[in-house]
């Protein structure tokens, strides 16, 4: 990984993302930035489970990812070292840890199927994902978004390899946290290291 994608992965805070104007799989990224907090704060199981359904079901369907998928990822990475830390005393993080694990396997075994097939070379630059050319409009517009959906070439090529190879990259930024897992959550950790 080339030091300026590693460092735009770490530094990157959530404000510095446009997610109304990032695909998913069931419209716009708007609500991620609410559903990520949610994750953080791991206050209560019934709002983190809610809220982790909706971000990944929007980050990832039949193997396909989308525009807010890489992004989504480096929270979520994040997010998972924090779960982990607290999983020993607070239920809603140890609940977290596991259901990340299993998600984050998800999303690398797309990564790697679709690796193997005949691919476009990724963007250069992570933050390459973010530029003007490639964001939808400002204003959500269903009935526009559904047009642009019909278009022959919706993504660009090496922008939609980009999804995947960026969603990889922002869990391989992670690695370490993966290798420094607690013992119960070692199994599933080692699958993630594997994909990696």
């Amino acid at each position: 990984m080339i030091e300026k994608n590693r460092t735009y992965i770490t530094h990157l805070k959530v404000a510095d993302v446009p997610w109304h104007r990032l695909t998913t799989a069931y419209g716009r990224g708007t609500d991620f930035p609410a559903h990520l907090t949610v994750l953080e704060q791991m206050r209560d199981l019934a709002s983190v489970k809610e809220s982790l359904y909706e971000l990944t079901t929007n980050m990832e369907h039949q193997s396909t990812l989308w525009h807010a998928t890489p992004f989504g990822m480096v929270f979520l990475s994040r997010i998972l070292e924090k779960a982990l830390a607290d999983s020993g005393q607070n239920p809603a993080a140890h609940f977290l840890a596991g259901e990340l694990l299993d998600f984050f396997s998800c999303i690398l075994q797309c990564f790697h199927d679709g690796d193997e097939m005949e691919h476009a070379s990724p963007l250069p630059c992570f933050s390459d994902l973010l530029k003007e050319e490639y964001l939808w409009s400002e204003e959500y517009d269903e009935e526009e978004d559904e047009m642009r959906y019909e278009e022959d070439e919706v993504f660009p090529d090496d922008l939609f390899y980009s999804f995947y190879y960026y969603s990889w990259q922002a869990v391989k930024a992670y690695q370490d946290v993966l290798e420094q897992v607690p013992a119960e959550f070692a199994k599933p950790a080692a699958e993630v290291l594997e994909l990696l």
